[in-house]
C-alpha cells in the first residue's frame, strides 16, 4: 500500500490510456441536463475529471456516454481537454464492469503492453497530483492493478477494501453485499484504477452480474486478478474529499464550494487580496492579475479577465469581460463587457453586451450602456 504524501515524480514514458465512466443517467439531480455536464464553477464537471489527467502522461481518454450521449459529446468536443478524447456509448446501463469492456473498444490499436486508467465522470475533486501518483506508484511496483482508496470516517454507501494476510487487496466489497464485519472497514474504493491493459480485458469478460444489483461490476476486477495469482496494490488518496461524487444537487454544492475554496487559495497566494474570500466567487475559468483587491460580494465568471491593480466589488458581478489595469468597477453588472486601463466604472452601472468603456473613462452613477443596441 502506498500512500500519497505529494507529488510523485513523473511516469516512465509508457503507453497509458484512459477509460472515463459518464453514461449514467444522473436521475437524483433531476434535470434535463446530463449529470456530466452540470457546471461547477465555470466548467462541466466531466472537464475537471479529464484536467485530473493532466499530469499523468496519458496518451489518450475514451469517455463512455449514455444518456443525452449527443448533448455530452459536443459540449466537451468544444472544450479543451488536456489530453485527446474520444467517445463510445453504452446504449444499455448493464453496470459499470460492462461500460469498461465497452471504453476498451475505442482505444483502438493501442500498445497492449501499457496501462489503463479507470475514472468516474462525477469526481471533479480528483487532484492531477493524486492521479500522478496513482499511475507511478502502480508503475513502481509491477502489479496488475492498483485501485486508488480513501480512509473515512463514515464510509457508509462506499466499497470496502477488503485485504489479505500480505496486506494486499483481494477484493472489494459494495456495501449492499457487505458482511457485518465488512461494513465495519473505513478504507473505501474511491472507483479509480490503474490496471495493465494486457489482464483488464479478459479480466472483465469474467465477470458474472451475481449481486444484489444485477449488474456486472467493476470493481469485481479485484478479486478475479487476485484469484488468478496477480498482486493488486492500493494508493490512499491524501484527503477523502478527493473520492467525493456528485449525484445529486446537494453534493453539487458540496463540490462546489470545495472547489471555490480551492480557486481562492489559488489567488490569494498568487498576489490577489480577498477582504472576505467567504463571500467572494471566482470561476475556474477566470484570470485575475497581481495586485488586485477583491471586495465582498465580487463575483467572476466565465472568462473574465482582470488586470494587474484592478479594484473590483464590493457587490459586483462580471461575465466574460475583459478588464484593464488599475481599473475600480464598484457594485456594477457586467457581460461580455470590455473596459480599459485606469477607468472608474459605478457604482450601480450596467455594462451590457458589447460594452467598450475607454481607458481612464468615469461612468458614473447609474451608467447603462446601450451600446449592444448600435
Amino acid at each position: 500500500m502506498v500512500v500519497v504524501a505529494e507529488r510523485a515524480g513523473a511516469p516512465r514514458a509508457e503507453s497509458l490510456a484512459a477509460v472515463v465512466l459518464a453514461a449514467g443517467e444522473g436521475s437524483r439531480m433531476k434535470s434535463e441536463r446530463p449529470k456530466p455536464l452540470h457546471r461547477l464553477c465555470g466548467k462541466p464537471m466531466l472537464m475537471y475529471v479529464l484536467d485530473s489527467l493532466a499530469l499523468c502522461g496519458a496518451d489518450h481518454a475514451v469517455v463512455v456516454v449514455g444518456h443525452k450521449g449527443d448533448w455530452v459529446t459536443k459540449s466537451i468536443g468544444e472544450q479543451s481537454p488536456p489530453v485527446p478524447v474520444s467517445f463510445v456509448e453504452q446504449r444499455v446501463q448493464r453496470g459499470t464492469g460492462d461500460a469498461a469492456m465497452i471504453g476498451l473498444t475505442g482505444l483502438g490499436d493501442e500498445p497492449e503492453d501499457g496501462d489503463v486508467i479507470i475514472l468516474p465522470g462525477d469526481a471533479p475533486l480528483l487532484r492531477s497530483d493524486t492521479i500522478a501518483a496513482l499511475v507511478e506508484g502502480h508503475r513502481s511496483t509491477g502489479v496488475a492493478a492498483t485501485v486508488l482508496t480513501a480512509v473515512v470516517d463514515d464510509p457508509t454507501g462506499y466499497g470496502r477494501i477488503v485485504r489479505g494476510r500480505d496486506g494486499r487487496v483481494t477484493r472489494i466489497v459494495e456495501q449492499r453485499d457487505a458482511t457485518p464485519e465488512e461494513l465495519e472497514i473505513h478504507e473505501i474504493n474511491t472507483s479509480i484504477y490503474v490496471v495493465k491493459r494486457s489482464l483488464l480485458a479478459p479480466a472483465l469478460r469474467r465477470l458474472s452480474p451475481n449481486n444484489a444489483q444485477g449488474e456486472y461490476y467493476l470493481t469485481d476486477v479485484v478479486a478475479v486478478l487476485a484469484r488468478s495469482g496477480h498482486p493488486v496494490d492500493s494508493v490512499v488518496a491524501p484527503t477523502a474529499v478527493e473520492a467525493a461524487g456528485v449525484n445529486d444537487r446537494l453534493q453539487l454544492a458540496v463540490a462546489e464550494a470545495e472547489l471555490r475554496a480551492r480557486t481562492n487559495e489559488s489567488l490569494l497566494r498568487s498576489g490577489v487580496t480577498m477582504l472576505d474570500p467567504a463571500n467572494t466567487y471566482v470561476d475556474t475559468t477566470v484570470i485575475v492579475g497581481r495586485d488586485v483587491t477583491l471586495f465582498p460580494g465580487t463575483i467572476l465568471q466565465g472568462d473574465t479577465v482582470i488586470g494587474d491593480g484592478c479594484e473590483i466589488g464590493p457587490n459586483t458581478q462580471l461575465v466574460d469581460c475583459a478588464i484593464g489595469e488599475r481599473t475600480r468597477v464598484v457594485a456594477s453588472t457586467g457581460r461580455r463587457a470590455q473596459v480599459g486601463s485606469d477607468a472608474d466604472v459605478g457604482p450601480y452601472a450596467h455594462l451590457a453586451p458589447g460594452t467598450e468603456v475607454p481607458d481612464g473613462q468615469v461612468t458614473g452613477p447609474f451608467y447603462t450602456s446601450v451600446a449592444a443596441d448600435r
